[in-house]
């Protein structure tokens, strides 16, 4: 598999600032893959899309879009020769144009008639993103999910070799979001597309994308698939940040064994621990199940109802608190003792991290 895209060492600052917004981000990009930057607000996401847009500038580093140099100590080509599509958060779509003219406009005889090949073009993006019989609309004539489906008509209308895609569903509704994002996963392997998104969103980014990579402070944590990224996170960051983990305080028995307050717990692949050494134990919300016969007992604080599941906030005796999803007929009222054990396919531990 080819590599299209190629980001090395990058570092960005803001105008007027010596901060590293982007500090020595490395990533790589097959073709055809659709990767995912995910992070939390002022992490350096958007500033790295944009920086692979052209943009922003680089303060050091460089990016590569196949063989092609965009940006780095000696290079900076300009936005419209990167062969870079990008889809906005706001859609960016022209009021005064109909839907076909909007898609049409990356196209070369964008202020003509839209006719000929351009017109082929047209109608086969409009079917690919199920707008046939919409062309002649306005975008305010449109829903925002129509909009968004213009936007990447648009953005795939020039053939780019890569596609960015800057939050692109987080003006539209939860389940609308989630449907929309493996539609448009869809459209770009269709295509073949390589894409390159940002997102807060860690569902979003789960059915979206191949490859995860979670930012922290400018720099990527792990870039990985969405399995690994979950159940075999590399850093504390990682483990807090994905799917709401909780550290507890633990002591390895074993090479592949430690007792927390909830018992001994085994991991099924060897983790290498070094016996009678302090650990913290990664437990999710999934890890922690209902067992009527089980002598540890928690304590139910919040108790979150979600139809199918209900997410309940327990303590412990010692007071560490944890997180458990229960199918929603295990009913427990807030105050009650509920009997709980763990049940952690991948049970990951960190060496404790007094500055963190």
């Amino acid at each position: 598999m080819s590599v299209a895209l190629t980001l090395n060492d990058i570092c960005c600052q803001h105008t007027g600032s010596s901060h590293n917004v982007v500090d020595q981000l490395s990533l790589t990009l097959q073709a055809g893959e659709i990767g995912c930057l995910l992070g939390a607000s002022g992490c350096g996401k958007t500033t790295t899309l944009r920086a692979i847009a052209g943009f922003h500038t680089l303060q050091s580093g460089r990016i590569t879009l196949g063989d092609t140099c965009l940006a780095d100590d000696r290079t900076n080509l300009a936005p419209e020769k990167r062969e870079v599509g990008m889809v906005f958060q706001d859609y960016a779509l022209f009021p005064h144009l109909t839907v076909a003219q909007n898609i049409a406009f990356g196209l070369s005889n964008r202020k003509k008639a839209i006719t000929g090949s351009i017109a082929e073009k047209v109608k086969e993006l409009t079917a690919m993103v199920k707008l046939a019989g919409l062309e002649e609309r306005r975008p305010h004539e449109l829903s925002g999910g129509q909009q968004q489906r213009v936007a990447l008509a648009r953005a795939l209308a020039p053939s780019p070799k890569l596609l960015l895609l800057d939050e692109p569903l987080s003006n539209l509704d939860t389940e609308l979001r989630r449907s929309l994002a493996l539609e448009l996963r869809d459209i770009l392997k269709q295509r073949n597309m390589s894409a390159l998104m940002v997102t807060h969103d860690q569902q979003e980014a789960f059915a979206f994308a191949d490859c995860i990579g979670v930012l922290h402070d400018g720099r990527i944590e792990q870039w990985d698939t969405p399995y690994n990224i979950y159940h075999t996170p590399a850093s504390r960051y990682v483990a807090r940040f994905i799917g709401q983990g909780v550290l507890i305080p633990g002591f390895a028995r074993s090479s592949n064994t430690v007792e927390c307050e909830l018992g001994l717990l085994k991991a099924h692949t060897s983790p290498g621990w070094h016996e009678n050494t302090s650990l913290e134990v990664l437990l999710r919300p999934d890890d922690i199940v209902y067992d009527p016969h089980s002598p540890y007992l928690a304590f139910v604080e919040h108790k979150l109802f979600a139809g199918t599941a209900t997410l309940y906030n327990l303590r412990l005796d010692t007071g560490i608190k944890v997180t458990a999803t229960l199918p929603s007929h295990d009913d427990f009222e807030i105050g009650a003792k509920m009997p709980i054990r763990v049940d952690a396919q991948h049970l990951i531990a960190f060496s404790p991290d007094n500055s963190d």
